[in-house]
Order: structure tokens, then sequence, then C-alpha cells
């Protein structure tokens, strides 16, 4: 029987890594379904969604573990997927301003406050093509609950754009 698995990652950078934890994968009848990984401040760090037999899992979780031995920590959970609604409505919310605190937490408060699920966040600061300032990006796919007045939203973060002085956009996806 299939068994779905979610690996969290994270070490020091180095090469090879990646094949660690792919090794281990495969050398345990696991198949690598989908991955998110990065190298953030002189760390490596992933999440990585795996099947593997039942009678595979727990020699698979011990060969996983075994790295932090090499300096990689590795944790697996159980993957218990929450069934997504069909009529389930998705945004994307794009931000560009000049970087300071607090930026996240005001979008992630706003974004709470109506009960809508982040379902992938990257964010960077990149320096700005001008004036060499640091820019703060970031982009955001969202699942909006039943009911949600998207227009609504919108019209909250851009309470908070005027606020932070950032710029933000918030459109419907079609998924």
């Amino acid at each position: 029987m299939q068994l779905p698995l979610v690996l969290t990652v994270i070490g020091a950078d180095r090469p090879g890594l990646v094949e660690k934890v792919a090794r281990l994968v495969a050398e345990h009848g696991g198949n690598w379904l989908e991955s998110r990984m990065c190298r953030l401040g002189g760390q490596f760090a992933g999440i990585v969604r795996v099947f593997t037999t039942t009678d595979q899992r727990a020699a698979l979780t011990q060969a996983l573990t075994a790295l932090a031995s090499q300096g990689l920590k590795v944790e697996v959970y159980a993957d218990e997927p929450t069934a997504r609604a069909n009529d389930a409505q998705w945004a994307v919310v794009e931000l560009v301003g000049q970087d300071r605190p607090g930026i996240v937490r005001q979008v992630a408060a706003a974004l709470a406050a109506r009960g809508v699920n982040v379902e992938d966040l990257r964010t960077e600061c990149v320096s700005a093509p001008m004036s060499g300032e640091t820019l703060f990006k970031a982009e955001a796919r969202l699942q909006l609950p039943a009911g949600c007045d998207l227009a609504a939203l919108r019209q909250d973060l851009e309470k908070i754009a005027a606020d932070l002085l950032v710029d933000i956009t918030c459109e419907p996806l079609k998924l």
C-alpha cells in the first residue's frame, strides 16, 4: 500500500544534500512527488512530499533521521491531505515596496481575519534598479473561504499598502 509522507529538511548548505535524501527515498522504494527547496542565509531548507510503502515507512524514517549525524536534520510526517472544495476561490497577491519590518505580519493578519489560507508564499529582498534601495517583494497564492468577498479583501490590502507605502495587487486566480 502506498503511503504519502511529508519531509522537512534543513542543514548547512553544501553540494549533495538533495542527492542524500533522494537516494534514501529511492533505496526504500519511495517515489519523490513534489518539493520546494532553497538556500536561505547559508542554510539549505526544503519540504518534500514522497510516497513509500507502508512496510518501508519505519526504515525510511530511520534512515532519513540518521542524516542528522551528517548535519542534515530531516523530520518525517504522515501526509494527511484535506479535501479541497471544488468551488474554492483562488487569488494571487503581489507586493512590492521599500523594505521595512512588519510587512508580512500586517498582510498575514488581514488574510487571517478573513479566513484566507496562504497556500504558497515567496518573499525576497532585492536592490531597486535606479536607487539601489532595498525593495521587499512578495507573492502569495491564496485559497479564499466560501463566501469571501474578494473586493473587500482587496480593499483591506489596499489600506495596508497605503500605510506601508507599498504596491499590492490582489487578483483572482484560476487553477
